[in-house]
């Protein structure tokens, strides 16, 4: 059960870009956290995200180790936190995916700095919650001065 939840249900186990999978993979339910609202949104990011700290450092004594590429769960909480306060359309989604994937993968500082450091769970963890909060952050400022990321109709 923990290797399912760390893999986010296997996407983790892929034999290429298992990060990039595992964000793919968590597009589906950030539509339905997006479609029910930011409330929801954010309730279920944060309680994840301390069960996502949790699970890995779990996971991490179990088989040794530190932020072993099938652990996906991390992009997941990045994602989700990339997501938050932006609208439903097809256009946040694709920039949120490539803003979060860009700073996942290239970890510009502070980001590569808590990538380096912190260890255990959290520091599985930490470096995507901080790329999902610079992609928002750029995307919150397209979304207000711009009309680039489309209108919600719902």
């Amino acid at each position: 059960m923990l290797k399912q939840f760390v893999t986010f249900f296997g996407a983790g186990l892929s034999p290429k870009a298992p990060g990039t999978v595992g964000t793919l993979a968590t597009i589906p339910f950030a539509i339905l956290l997006i479609w029910l609202g930011p409330f929801y949104h954010m309730s279920v990011t944060v309680v994840l995200t301390v069960i996502a700290i949790i699970a890995c450092e779990k996971y991490e004594k179990q088989i040794g180790g530190h932020d072993h590429s099938h652990i996906v769960i991390d992009e997941v909480v990045g994602f989700l936190i990339t997501m938050t306060w932006l609208p439903l359309t097809w256009q946040a989604l694709l920039a949120g995916f490539c803003l979060f994937r860009f700073f996942d993968i290239l970890k510009p500082w502070p980001i590569s700095h808590f990538d380096k450091k912190v260890r255990g769970g959290l520091g599985v963890v930490v470096d995507d919650v901080v790329a999902g909060i610079f992609a928002n952050i750029i995307l919150q400022v397209i979304y207000t001065k711009t009309s680039w990321l489309g209108v919600q109709i719902l």
